[in-house]
């Protein structure tokens, strides 16, 4: 079963938005390298970035973009290029292609079967 592990929340003013769910729920927000991009901790974490409690997700903060205008959830799965094939055989649309995200993984959007955009998100060492 492929579960949520990510989401990410669109912004106009990502900094602002940062700010914002920091000071209300208590959120760990760092911008993330140099990019416009903040990564927002909800749970604590293990050394390696995890959340340690079963079932808790952690996401990020950006600019509102193209097909991410709204809240998106990210899926983990092993392997993109099959996930977007099941998606499109299944009655999705793929709104953008799989990348890599450095070294640490790969993603990927598409649209369900009733307009929501999902992510997809497979780690370096799947595909």
């Amino acid at each position: 079963m492929d579960s949520v592990v990510h989401f990410e929340i669109p912004a106009d003013n990502p900094k602002r938005a940062s700010k914002f769910y920091a000071e209300t729920f208590g959120w760990s927000v760092r911008q993330w390298e140099k990019m416009p991009y903040w990564t927002a901790s909800t749970a604590e974490v293990d050394e390696n970035g995890a959340p340690k409690n079963p079932g808790a997700i952690n996401g990020g903060i950006g600019p509102r973009d193209g097909p991410l205008g709204s809240v998106v959830v990210t899926i983990g799965v092993d392997d993109i290029d099959s996930a977007l094939k099941r998606v499109e055989k299944g009655g999705g649309k793929t709104v953008r292609k799989k990348e890599a995200i450095g070294e640490m993984g790969f993603t990927a959007y598409f649209k369900d079967s009733e307009g929501n955009v999902i992510g997809l998100w497979a780690p370096s060492k799947a595909s």
